[in-house]
């Protein structure tokens, strides 16, 4: 996208509603689909291509006839990474625009700051992050990978390739609690040993006594779960300390595509779990890379996020004609049958009744000193297993509460 289209999607979004997808040849009204994604501020760089991917599945419906014979028109703001502007625009979307369903969020922060309102006015919303998992809410799919769906695979596979000794740098809200609880649980029941953990505020940008810290502490592998543009300055800081240890990460590469962006060797043996990246080689994923980049030919690179967004958009329209209804309780209907699935770029999902958030395939994507992507290992169908196991089931009851492994569900 150009910076002078880029501007005017910026301005629209600001003034009032955005209309992306045309309703001209149909008859029926349309559905109208609200975005709410960060175009500008902190997290743009990992999220604009959310919204391109929405473009391109909007289009695409479309063009072969839209969902049951209505068009999707997409109402789209720019949420500029800004949570107020969430809880603004989620208002606005639903009370005034009156849209269907809404796309909506990037970090759990803001994720957190409008799903009051979504359960408020009885809305319907998508999340297409990864995230730090928990949220048992009847108001919310899930599309992104979870803890039980990363951690579980990628900690183990560290452990067994590295050593036990663990540090974890963690981002200072509830993603880097949350994850780094995850993190501690699953090197305990491996047999590791924790020997450091931070948590570090947004906007920290210098990392000197975190390095040192580090370097004191002898783990094998780092956990690197930083979030945002200061937080990336870590890597080459440490880098230049010559810390040179594996790092393990949830969250880099798959999102702000760091093996592209910072200097080599700074990504080296760093170890990311994704269901999706752009360098993954198989034909459903290359024909998507093709077609996305033939709409955006100026998109610096596709990532886990505009992934799990393109196949919300399919999955939506499936669950809408099998509901016959865009409306929220029928859809709910359609989800608690259990058989929602798709093949999607990454490969076959499906969503959990209980949790609705989405069984996924599992890359292990490491970064070589040339920051050179190969894949030592591929998990195919990883479920979300943990809430429905803990006991949250939306097919039941409608709690709208987010749980951790230290507070999971009370069982019924």
């Amino acid at each position: 996208m150009s910076r002078n289209s880029l501007r005017g999607l910026h301005a629209a979004a600001l003034t009032g509603t955005l209309v992306l997808a045309s309703s001209a040849g149909f008859a029926a009204d349309p559905i109208k689909l609200g975005v709410l994604e960060d175009q500008s501020g902190d997290f743009a760089l990992a999220t604009i291509g959310k919204v391109h991917a929405i473009q391109l599945a909007a289009d695409e419906i479309n063009k072969a006839g839209g969902i049951a014979g209505r068009p999707l028109q997409l109402v789209v703001y720019d949420t500029q990474s800004d949570n107020t502007r969430y809880q603004e625009f989620m208002r606005r979307v639903l009370q005034r625009d009156k849209v269907d369903v809404v796309f909506a969020g990037f970090s759990s922060a803001s994720r957190e700051a409008y799903r009051p309102i979504v359960d408020q006015f009885n809305g319907f919303a998508f999340y297409n992050n990864q995230y730090e998992g928990g949220v048992c809410d009847g108001h919310m799919i899930v599309t992104g990978a979870v803890p039980e769906q990363q951690f579980s695979t990628l900690i183990p596979y560290m452990m067994q390739t590295y050593g036990k000794k663990v540090y974890t740098l963690a981002a200072d809200y509830n993603f880097g609690q949350i994850s780094a609880e995850w993190v501690r649980n699953i090197v305990k029941e491996n047999g590791g040993q924790m020997v450091g953990e931070e948590f570090i505020p947004l906007g920290v940008s210098q990392f000197s006594q975190s390095i040192q810290n580090i370097q004191k502490a002898k783990p094998d592998f780092v956990v690197t779960l930083l979030v945002g543009t200061a937080q990336a300055s870590y890597y080459e800081q440490a880098a230049s300390a010559n810390v040179n240890l594996p790092m393990a990460s949830s969250v880099n590469v798959g999102q702000g595509y760091e093996h592209k962006r910072f200097k080599p060797p700074s990504l080296k043996d760093m170890y990311v779990t994704t269901n999706y990246i752009e360098e993954i080689d198989t034909p459903e994923s290359k024909a998507f890379y093709a077609k996305f980049k033939a709409k955006f030919p100026s998109e610096p690179y596709v990532n886990q996020e505009a992934e799990n967004s393109y196949l919300a958009v399919y999955l939506y329209k499936q669950m809408v004609e099998r509901a016959k209804s865009t409306k929220r309780d029928d859809i709910r209907k359609v989800i608690a049958l259990g058989d929602l699935c798709m093949d999607a770029p990454e490969g076959k999902v499906c969503i959990d009744p209980k949790s609705q958030h989405m069984s996924h395939t599992i890359y292990l994507a490491k970064v070589g000193a040339d920051h050179a992507i190969t894949f030592p290992k591929v998990w195919k169908d990883i479920k979300p297993y943990w809430l429905g196991e803990a006991g949250c089931d939306l097919t039941k009851k409608d709690p709208t509460t987010q749980y951790t492994p230290s507070n999971p569900p009370p069982k019924s």
